[in-house]
């Protein structure tokens, strides 16, 4: 799934091509990716121009005169602007025709895509945003709220993934901000130090700031509109790199699983 820096990534490339750009129609060619009621969707998006687009987590916000649409791509959706005569390509599941005639064209091999309409002064009441945790750049994100929020025996690396405490943080970055900060992912919250907290503080911001100026990391599925590659993967500490030597210390990395997800790490630098 797209984190923080590649959905950042998507968000850049689409402001290149969008902006002020006014939808005079909306097809849906499959309305479950739709969360709010379709005939409100199409019909209260029409003359709304695109004024900015904006991230909050793993979610896209397009910002319009009176609207945000609030856009998540799960597993597999993308965006791509073409012209109103260009052929629809298969897994296009929505299509914003603008009056320049351009078309916005959101396709999704997998369906998992969510796309909410909200008035601008409601974005952030009720789903999908209101539950969503600070990020790592946020002005609060401090040691005394990751206190706040550390509770419990959980692992540190499920509580890192839980969006409701840190919004865009996913599987890969969430290995390799573990490694930077010297940390079990087994180990739990309730255990931490200030100085640990500190520690994440610091590498998740190193990593996710990497990662956005890099473009992201493309793993699988995720590609950026006119194929932006993700050069942040050639920069990968631990994520994928099991047996081959680890950049510190030069014991194997190695792979297990926590809570179902693959985790990779060293098992000297980040002793349990």
């Amino acid at each position: 799934m797209p984190e923080l820096p590649e959905v950042e990534t998507v968000r850049n490339t689409l402001k290149r091509k969008v902006l002020n750009k006014t939808i005079t129609r909306v097809d849906i060619l499959y309305d479950k990716i739709i969360k709010t009621d379709l005939a409100t969707f199409k019909n209260n998006l029409i003359n709304q121009t695109i004024i900015d687009i904006e991230r909050k987590g793993k979610y896209l916000l397009f910002k319009l005169n009176d609207y945000y649409l609030i856009s998540h791509l799960r597993m597999e959706g993308k965006y791509s602007l073409k012209k109103a005569t260009d052929a629809i390509e298969k897994h296009t599941h929505v299509i914003f025709h603008f009056a320049d005639d351009t078309e916005l064209r959101y396709l999704d091999v997998r369906k998992f895509g969510t796309m909410h309409l909200k008035k601008i002064e409601k974005v952030y009441m009720g789903e999908p945003l209101e539950k969503l945790g600070l990020e790592p750049f946020d002005e609060g994100f401090t040691v005394a709220y990751l206190k706040s929020k550390f509770t419990g025996n959980r692992p540190i690396k499920n509580v890192l993934l839980d969006q409701e405490i840190i919004a865009g943080l996913g599987n890969i970055y969430v290995n390799e901000i573990l490694f930077l900060a010297k940390l079990h992912p087994e180990k739990p919250v309730n255990q931490l130090t200030e100085q640990n907290l500190m520690d994440i503080i610091e590498a998740s911001k190193v990593t996710l700031e990497k990662a956005i100026k890099l473009g992201g990391t493309t793993i699988r599925s995720y590609t950026s509109d006119d194929n932006v590659t993700g050069r942040f993967q050639n920069e990968l500490l631990v994520h994928g790199k099991v047996n081959e030597p680890c950049p510190v210390c030069q014991t194997p990395i190695i792979k297990i699983k926590v809570s179902g997800r693959g985790t990779y790490l060293c098992p000297h630098c980040q002793k349990l």
